[in-house]
């Protein structure tokens, strides 16, 4: 099973726990890395998720999401038709960076696309799977 785990999941764990949604979303994405870390999974890294954590002002976070993606067993480079697939999602309402993490995914073969960004979720229509960390792990069992 092939994942491609947006920034938006990756930072999940420095969100506000005392709200029910996140703390539920940060326990989904611990039960993720434990598959990860099992073989049981496997993740996708991009050029994409290396800009968005560069743009994190918090050293902690940067550090966490780094070691994180050090899990990945898949990298993907951008190229000319990942560009132009992100346009495309851009045209279907999708912020820039989301759709340049969608169209990685998707070159990538991503099996299943995690995030907790709501827009999102409802703006992309393609061939992924597209969820939230607590839907994927509920989907599991």
């Amino acid at each position: 099973m092939l994942l491609y785990l947006d920034n938006s999941a990756l930072n999940r764990p420095f969100d506000d726990q005392r709200q029910p949604r996140i703390w539920l979303e940060t326990l989904s994405f611990s039960l993720v890395l434990t598959l990860v870390e099992a073989g049981e999974a496997k993740c996708i890294h991009s050029p994409i998720h290396d800009l968005e954590n560069s743009r994190n002002p918090f050293a902690l976070r940067r550090q966490w999401v780094e070691k994180c993606l050090r899990l990945s067993t898949q990298r993907i480079s951008l190229d000319g038709g990942i560009k132009a697939r992100a346009l495309a999602l851009e045209q279907d309402g999708l912020k820039p960076l989301d759709a340049l993490h969608l169209s990685c995914a998707e070159a990538a073969g991503a099996d299943h696309f995690l995030t907790c960004d709501d827009r999102l979720l409802r703006r992309y229509s393609g061939p992924m799977v597209v969820q939230s960390p607590v839907t994927f792990v509920t989907n599991l069992t």
